[in-house]
């Protein structure tokens, strides 16, 4: 069974109930827009554009898929509101699909030679712990070998919330207490995953809230140490942000993308929000892709992003 395999049991059933507040909320107002009208035309598009932002698309990402449904009426002369769902839900993912340049794959994994080494970035409070928590359970499930590295040392609740998450998993943690150098950690972490053959290495790293400099120092002395064990890691710095969080989750991606090579998302919290909206823009904003949404808080509630069946349960009437 492939990590794919194990992710998708039960996908699509809690991808619709977990995307269930954004899709009320989004249907309820572009249901005003569109009352009443027969054809799409430029004051439909301006109420439209003031949806997507309050649903919190974000202004860039917005202009971008208003855009490009001008060009279709443009073209086409003639849309009908009927049309406007389809016309949207099909330019929302021709974007994501132009934005995703993920590497990761079961292939990525199985035929290395090294374990493959996550490094887990974000703010306190947003789900980090959690996320990695469920992503050891479901590379665990898939049959792989794993380990965990409680590099967030400057919080006694992250390195006993990993150490509880590890028990959950079954899988083993390398855990050098609360204030013992980051780095250190990280280092014995790979050490044992080399020595004992693991296919897949998570890598906790401290929330504090940093101003870019210091993030940035303490970030690449983390990889600096990775790469005396392992030169290619880490293969994927996986940034966790709390999708409830709106707007805020798009200031959070830019202090870490700009502070270090983000190249994989994880959108927290989606089941409890109507600010789903957020996927779609901080993946276009930021070029880089979402890899997994969390849509509940069991340990079978992350899920690998799929970004065409994410927009068709948003768009699900």
């Amino acid at each position: 069974m492939g990590v794919f395999d194990v992710f998708s049991k039960n996908k699509e059933e809690k991808l619709s109930k977990g995307l269930s507040k954004t899709r009320d909320s989004f249907f309820s107002r572009l249901s005003k827009v569109v009352v009443g009208k027969s054809k799409v035309d430029s004051a439909i598009l301006d109420d439209l554009e003031e949806v997507l932002i309050t649903s919190d698309v974000g202004v860039e990402t917005t202009i971008k898929i208003i855009e490009r449904i001008e060009d279709r009426v443009a073209r086409d002369k003639y849309i009908n509101t009927g049309e406007l769902n389809q016309i949207l839900k099909e330019e929302i993912i021709a974007l994501l699909v132009e934005e995703e340049k993920s590497t990761f794959s079961d292939r990525g994994i199985e035929n290395t030679n090294e374990p493959y080494v996550i490094m887990v970035v974000g703010v306190n409070g947003v789900g980090k712990t959690t996320t990695i928590g469920k992503l050891a359970h479901k590379f665990k499930e898939a049959g792989k070998q794993v380990v965990l590295g409680a590099a967030d040392t400057f919080r006694a609740a992250a390195v006993d919330q990993l150490t509880i998450w590890s028990e959950r998993a079954g899988v083993p943690l390398i855990n050098k207490g609360m204030g013992a150098d980051p780095a250190s950690v990280t280092y014995d972490t790979l050490d044992h995953a080399v020595k004992n053959n693991a296919d897949v290495v998570i890598i906790d790293t401290a929330g504090r809230l940093h101003n870019k400099v210091n993030l940035m120092n303490e970030l690449s002395k983390i990889k600096r140490v990775m790469q005396k064990v392992i030169p290619n890691a880490p293969h994927e710095i996986l940034l966790i942000l709390d999708g409830s969080t709106g707007q805020n989750a798009f200031e959070q991606a830019r202090q870490f993308t700009s502070a270090t090579e983000v190249n994989a998302l994880a959108i927290t919290k989606l089941d409890g929000t109507a600010k789903g909206g957020v996927v779609l823009g901080i993946s276009d904003q930021f070029n880089v892709p979402v890899k997994y949404i969390g849509v509940g808080e069991g340990i079978d509630d992350l899920q690998i992003f799929d970004r065409i069946a994410f927009v068709e349960k948003l768009f699900q009437q």
